[in-house]
């Protein structure tokens, strides 16, 4: 019975809490018309014109950011690479990812000063003296950036002359490899395209990129998609974290047939052999063998290019055949 006196007073309280702000309101109501009110009025249009409900929806930022919005960054994000590419009339790219560490021979001799400093500064700290190994060991890899440097510039220099631009490098535009490639098609005055992304730690875009064809990203999907749209080959110089990802993702749509058919090559089997089994994996059953045949290996710019026009032309006379 209490239960049913409850809910029958609770709409009465209702209406009196409505009839209560009604008559607030309406107590507020003025004694003149305002509309009358020449100086209120222009004021009021002030505000009109400035408010940023009038702004363009385009043109409002505020808007834009907001988490519902989502979906149109994501469009023009989009769209806005791929009206740049369609401009420009690039119809192929190479992909090439590696280590952001992985720098020129100088840098890396700089570092290592650095690091033996350091070291030597305080003999008892472990870990300067682990940094100096690490450092030491980025000395001996800063060939892989003149040979990232040197397989652009092989790229770039003879697939840029037509209307349409072929084998256009692209990168992740930051430091590292990526710098290299970059700077690789730069020294032949050829266009190349930086794909940077927005980090908690600001990643700067490297110097050399073209600056038309150089993006900022917000979303890693979007960046990734732009990656593989276009891709005639994925050449994959040492790396970290990030560089595995793009290998293994690369992989898996090639595995799954869900891109293209690309030459996936990874360069310096030495490195990619510690650092992955992949017959390991052949072997344990979890990938199938021809799954080893999606990649290769190389040792020098030359072959890495080689190795490329040979998949590509296989292909195409493949297709030929096909439609004989």
């Amino acid at each position: 019975m209490y239960f049913q006196k409850e809910a029958m007073n609770k709409p009465q309280s209702h209406k009196t809490n409505e009839s209560a702000s009604r008559a607030k309101e309406c107590d507020a109501i003025p004694d003149t018309l305002l509309g009358d009110d020449i100086a209120l009025a222009a004021e009021n249009m002030e505000q009109i014109l400035s408010s940023p409900s009038y702004s363009l929806a385009q043109e409002d930022f505020q808007v834009l950011a907001r988490q519902e919005m989502r979906g149109v960054r994501m469009l023009l994000e989009l769209g806005k690479p791929e009206l740049a590419f369609l401009e420009d009339s690039i119809t192929s790219t190479v992909i090439v990812f590696g280590g952001t560490q992985v720098v020129d021979r100088a840098a890396a001799d700089r570092r290592l000063f650095e690091a033996r400093r350091l070291r030597d500064s305080n003999p008892d700290n472990d870990r300067a003296i682990r940094e100096v190994t690490r450092s030491e060991r980025l000395v001996e890899m800063s060939h892989y950036y003149d040979s990232a440097r040197a397989f652009a510039r092989i790229v770039s220099i003879d697939n840029q002359c037509d209307e349409s631009r072929h084998y256009v490098i692209v990168t992740g535009g930051g430091p590292g490899i990526m710098e290299a490639a970059n700077r690789g098609a730069f020294d032949v005055g050829a266009k190349s395209i930086g794909l940077n992304i927005k980090l908690p730690a600001e990643q700067q875009p490297n110097p050399f990129i073209t600056p038309e064809l150089c993006f900022q990203f917000k979303y890693f999907a979007l960046r990734k998609f732009h990656f593989i749209l276009r891709a005639a080959a994925v050449v994959l110089f040492p790396g970290g974290f990030g560089t595995l990802d793009e290998m293994f993702e690369a992989l898996t749509l090639r595995q799954t047939h869900r891109m293209q058919p690309v030459p996936i090559i990874l360069f310096g089997r030495d490195y990619w052999s510690k650092v992955i089994d992949f017959q390991f994996l052949a072997d344990s059953g979890v990938i199938s063998e021809e799954h080893l045949d999606l990649f290769s290996y190389a040792e020098s710019p030359d072959d890495a290019w080689k190795q490329i026009l040979h998949f590509h032309k296989n292909m195409e006379e493949g297709v030929r055949n096909g439609q004989e």
